[in-house]
């Protein structure tokens, strides 16, 4: 068995501020010695690392709900690992455990903002996705902001990947009508007939706003909005009264150029007395436990199922993979595994 002081750690830090996609002279690959945890911290041994459209926002200048990746900083990134050497008395050397531990093969923590999981009744990646952030933000953004109630229709966008997946299907927990919009046929079949939506509609062949106005003849109660732009713009069209729009993300704008489209149906929100929030999950971290257990109840009886992509590529794959958020290549969570 190897040292601390014989092992290297590779990380990807950010060395430019992209301009649209990321391209590879926008990171630095680097090899560096692993460092020892002083008193209070403790060493983890990354396995999986999460990938989200919300790494390219963090990659951006400017204010926002979080303070952006600086210029040589390791690129942050949610991740799984084992503990194998700690000074932190409430973390013991063998436990796995979850954290913004970035795009890095080793990390060291203080153990802020970092959670024990068990891996022994779920897969690392499902802490990453449904048992994870992915699932947080599903089940505050639904339940707290949009505050579905039986009988209404739900419509999420982005709904075959990591955040609308999971929405859908909570959706469906609560006696709703859901309706996906994704893009490509294989994802719309897979959201009605693997997870249960009542209907998907396929940006990319379809006419959106006539399906809806086919799927949701009486109007949108819910929308939980994880693109943006155009897509956006035509749900707002369809709302009905008192409807609520959930702002999760908006993955069609993060690589423009220009300026970001904004809504120009706005003036729907006035007309039909309606709301649109956004939301962020941080702001819901003292209540995390209770979506877990929820989520993880769900899981156990079969009423949930975690959609998970595994790219197995090391962490060298790390800049390919995470181009794949924005090709829509993956289908549901997108994980990077770089060790077993």
């Amino acid at each position: 068995m190897s040292t601390l002081t014989e092992l290297t750690n590779h990380q990807f830090r950010l060395a430019a501020r992209p301009k649209g996609m990321p391209q590879h002279t926008d990171w630095e690959y680097r090899a560096e010695p692993v460092g020892e945890p002083g008193e209070g911290q403790f060493l983890v041994e990354v396995s999986h690392l999460s990938l989200d459209p919300a790494m390219r926002g963090w990659m951006n200048e400017g204010k926002s709900y979080i303070r952006p990746v600086r210029i040589g900083e390791v690129m942050r990134a949610g991740a799984i690992g084992k503990v194998i050497a700690s000074r932190h008395q409430d973390f013991a050397v063998g436990e796995h455990v979850s954290g913004m531990f970035g795009v890095q093969e080793y990390a060291l923590s203080d153990g802020r903002g970092v959670q024990r999981v068990d891996t022994g009744s779920a897969p690392p990646e499902s802490y990453l996705g449904a048992l994870g952030m992915t699932g947080m933000t599903a089940y505050f953004g639904l339940f707290d902001i949009g505050r579905p109630e039986p009988g209404q229709t739900v419509v999420v966008s982005g709904a075959a990947g990591a955040v609308g997946s999971v929405v859908g299907q909570l959706a469906k927990l609560k006696d709703c009508r859901v309706i996906g919009i994704a893009g490509g046929a294989e994802k719309c079949r897979l959201l009605v007939d693997e997870l249960g939506f009542d209907a998907a509609i396929d940006y990319k062949s379809d006419d959106v706003k006539q399906e809806l106005r086919t799927h949701a003849p009486d109007g949108v109660d819910v929308y939980f909005d994880n693109v943006g732009g155009d897509i956006l713009d035509t749900v707002l069209s369809r709302l009905a009264l008192g409807a609520r729009v959930v702002l999760c993300g908006a993955i069609s704008q993060y690589n423009n150029t220009d300026e970001v489209k904004g809504p120009a149906n706005y003036l729907s929100l006035l007309v039909n007395r309606a709301s649109m929030t956004g939301m962020v999950v941080f702001d819901y971290a003292d209540r995390y436990g209770e979506a877990a257990a929820e989520l993880a109840g769900w899981l156990a009886e079969g009423r949930l199922h975690a959609r998970e992509h595994v790219v197995e590529g090391g962490i060298d794959a790390f800049p390919e993979t995470l181009l794949d958020l924005f090709s829509g290549a993956n289908v549901g969570k997108l994980v990077l595994k770089i060790r077993d």
